[in-house]
Formats: C-alpha cells, sequence, structure tokens
C-alpha cells in the first residue's frame, strides 16, 4: 500500500516507520526542510528507544522516505494519514489548526481516490469535518473516505506497542474504509475494534481520561496514607490484585505529564462543556494532579524550612524516563519554585538535558552525572525513575552535606535508605528518618 503520513511529531514519524516496517511503501511529510533532511538520514528528531534504528533499516530497504513538498507526498498515495498536533488553546480546547491546514493540502495535491486517516487526537466530530473541508473544495470527481484511527503509544515504548498494542481502534462510515485499514493493519497482529467514527473519537479521550484518573486517584490515597501510618506501595499492590482494578497506573508519585495526560483531560471536560455538561469528576483529576506536582516542594521545606541559597540536587527532568520529553514535566514546576525561593539548583538527566535547557529557567546548573550533581548539596530531588537512578550505588549519597533525598517516585526501599543512614522522604510511605528523630505523621 502506497501510504503519506502529514506530520513527523511523536506520532507521525512513529506511526510511518512502523507502517514501513511492516511492509508498506510510506511517504513522511513535514514542512521543516532541515527536519526532513536529517531524517533521510536515518536521525530522529525525538528520543525514542528504537525508532532511528527502525528509520535505518526501512530507508535502506526504500520503504521509507521523507519530504517537505506536499504534492510529491501526496499524489501518489492511497491512504494519507493526518498526524499533526492538535496543542492546548487557552481555554483546555485543542487547537485544530494544523489538521485544518493539512485537510486543504491535502484537497489541493490528491490525484487520485484516497481514504484519510485521522491519528492526531483530535475532539469528537473532528473527521466530519476534515470531510467537509475536503467534500468543499474537491474540484474533481475523485472519492474521499475519512477514518479516525486514534494512536494508543506510550512515550519511551512506542515502537514496542506498535506492535503489541492491546487495539487498533478504526472508526469509519463505509465497510469499503473499515477493509482497508483494517487489511493495512493486519500485520500488526493486534486486535481490531471497529466502531463509528464518533466512537472512535471518543475512546482516545476516554481512555486517557481514565488512566489519568487512576494516577490523580492513587496519588490521593498516598497522601492518606501518609497521614494515617499506612504504606502505599502495600495499599496498590493489594488493590491490584482485583482483576476489576488491575495494577497498571497505581503507581503513587507526583503526578503525570507528557503531550496526551494533561492536554487530553482539559480537552474533554471541554468537549463535556460544549454540550453543557459539568465534568465534575475530571476537574477534580485535574486539580489533584497540579497539587501533586508541588508535594516534593512542600516535603522538601517541611526537612529545610528556608531553601535560601541552598543547592538542591535536582534528578530527572523528563515527564517519564526513556523520552527527551518536558511538556507538563514536574521539573517545570518544581525547579521554577525552587529558584523562587533562593535555591541554587543544579540539575542532571540521561537524556532530557538540551531540552531542559530550551524550557526551563536559564538560571539553573547543569551536572553530567548524578555524583555531580548531588556533591556538596543540601538535598536531592527525585523528579524521574530513570534507571540510571534507581540502580545507583546509595553510598553516592554520601557526597551531599548531609543526606536529605526526597524522592517523588519511590525509586528506593526505605530499609536501604535508612541502612546507608540516609535521610529519605517519599510519596505515600513512611519517613526514614535520621537517628534521634520521630518519624512524622
Amino acid at each position: 500500500m502506497e501510504i503519506a503520513v502529514v506530520g513527523t511529531g511523536y506520532v507521525g514519524l512513529v506511526t510511518g516507520v512502523s507502517l514501513s516496517e511492516i511492509g508498506h511503501h510510506v511517504v513522511c511529510i513535514d514542512l521543516n526542510k532541515d527536519k526532513v533532511e536529517k531524517m533521510r538520514k536515518g536521525i530522529s528528531p525525538i528520543y525514542e528507544p528504537g525508532l532511528s534504528e527502525l528509520m535505518i533499516k526501512n530507508i535502506n530497504a526504500q520503504r521509507l522516505s521523507f519530504t517537505s513538498d506536499h504534492r510529491k507526498g501526496l499524489q501518489q498515495a492511497d491512504v494519507i494519514y493526518i498526524a499533526v498536533g492538535t496543542p492546548e488553546n487557552a481555554d483546555g480546547s485543542a487547537e485544530l489548526s494544523f489538521v485544518i491546514e493539512a485537510a486543504e493540502n491535502i484537497v489541493a495535491c490528491i490525484e487520485r481516490d484516497v481514504i484519510v486517516v485521522t491519528k492526531s487526537t483530535v475532539p469528537v466530530g473532528t473527521n466530519d469535518m476534515i470531510k467537509d473541508i475536503i467534500q468543499s473544495q474537491l474540484t474533481s470527481d475523485l472519492k474521499v473516505e475519512v477514518v479516525s484511527n486514534p494512536e494508543f503509544l506510550k512515550e519511551g515504548s512506542a515502537i514496542h506497542d506498535s506492535f503489541h498494542g492491546d487495539r487498533i481502534v478504526i472508526g469509519a462510515d463505509s465497510e469499503y474504509a473499515f477493509n482497508v485499514i483494517e487489511k493495512i493493519n493486519q500485520p500488526f497482529n493486534v486486535p481490531i475494534f471497529k466502531t463509528d467514527i464518533k466512537s472512535a473519537e471518543m475512546i482516545k479521550y476516554a481512555s486517557n481520561a481514565f488512566l489519568a484518573t487512576k494516577i490523580s486517584f492513587i496519588n490521593e490515597i498516598s497522601n492518606i496514607c501518609e497521614l494515617l501510618g499506612a504504606n502505599i506501595e502495600n495499599v496498590s499492590t493489594g488493590m491490584g490484585l482485583d482483576q476489576r482494578i488491575g495494577s497498571q497506573f497505581l503507581k503513587a508519585g507526583i503526578g503525570y505529564g507528557g503531550s496526551c495526560f494533561p492536554k487530553d483531560t482539559k480537552a474533554l471536560i471541554q468537549i463535556a462543556g460544549n454540550v453543557a455538561y459539568e465534568f465534575e469528576l475530571l476537574k477534580g483529576v485535574v486539580n489533584v494532579n497540579k497539587k501533586q506536582q508541588g508535594l516534593i516542594i512542600r516535603k522538601l521545606t517541611d526537612c529545610i524550612p528556608d531553601i535560601s541559597g541552598k543547592k538542591i540536587a535536582v534528578l530527572g527532568l523528563s515527564f517519564k524516563p526513556n523520552t527527551d520529553d518536558l511538556r507538563e514535566s514536574a521539573s517545570i514546576l518544581v525547579t521554577e519554585e525552587l529558584i523562587k525561593q533562593g535555591a541554587e539548583v543544579v540539575a542532571y538527566d540521561p537524556i532530557a538535558m538540551d531540552n531542559a535547557k530550551t524550557v526551563l529557567n536559564s538560571s539553573i546548573q547543569y551536572a553530567d552525572s548524578i555524583e555531580e550533581a548531588i556533591e556538596n548539596s543540601d538535598a536531592a530531588l527525585i523528579l524521574t525513575d530513570w534507571d540510571e537512578i534507581k540502580n545507583v550505588d546509595l553510598t553516592v549519597f554520601n557526597k551531599m552535606k548531609n543526606p536529605l533525598v526526597i524522592d517523588g517516585r519511590n525509586c528506593f526501599l526505605v530499609k536501604d535508605m535508612e541502612t546507608h543512614g540516609i535521610e529519605y522522604r517519599s510519596i505515600g510511605r513512611p519517613a526514614a528518618v535520621k537517628k534521634n528523630e520521630v518519624t512524622p505523621i
């Protein structure tokens, strides 16, 4: 199948590369010519394990190519995927200008019957809008079908997810479109669920909102556990053994971030508002998450009431491990608050520091290792549970002035920190305190 993918952000690039890996001929289109030139050499613009290797493999096999020319990329395509960004408007709704532009470019360039597949996360009704734009501007008798095919990839494991996903959702109005898109995706060997277009659009938002709700729920339970002296990890494990609940997304921490959960929860609240429905539960989820991101600062100032002039090491900057993405990361709020209170901030992340330098406060210093970041520091804050951080030799914390670790991701066992004489505060678990101190409730 000849396939074009409009947009080479996270979704578009992974989609295009994965489709080429299962045998389709794919051309990915992006207006950024410098980015296109790099991708032609197999250089990925995003950090995603395994992505560059698959790019090179399929470029060499002549199944994958890149262009900045819409006409060149679209005119031979049988199926066109829209995978452009849908950033957040000030009111929380999805900004659709890139989707509209993509639809207009498609109708201006196509020379054969095509199926347009929307991969971008878009509000319910957007695919109807895309179809209206194309039909209203189409000057020939070409036939254009529009299909909703939302993505469910997780940053850091997107390549794995493409080939081992739980389901592929296809929303279409015609049996012909269903059959074509089903045939394209069959080599993934992932269960396919067929539905109407509006339901497919809603499945994406509802799925992300539900997972965000699980995260905020377990974080609220963790806060109660601390007040009562219970251990959130034991509670989460006990809850997760119930098959109706499941164990995934029950890991307490300092909240969710990234490009999907924050944006999609707020967009769904706005979608509900557009039909005069107040989504009170989801509003609570968003508020809990915002509050949770600041929890680590409160734990720090409980231990050091005045952090002005103190050296604070921040370990982990991306919103989750195995990505360089800082969108909605806790590191943004945390580092800004540290600087506001007069702290000297030294940060380390295995992958995301280049991105961080363009996003975070310019006064932040960056270290080349965990050891360098924490040396002579007054406290270390863990914001991302990278394997490098979780597997660090705990004796490294002896390089601190007085070992104090505030762990927002529960990377270590409390008993191990006690054994090494490290004052340790985590999320929803008892504290490891210095001798002669009483564990606070």
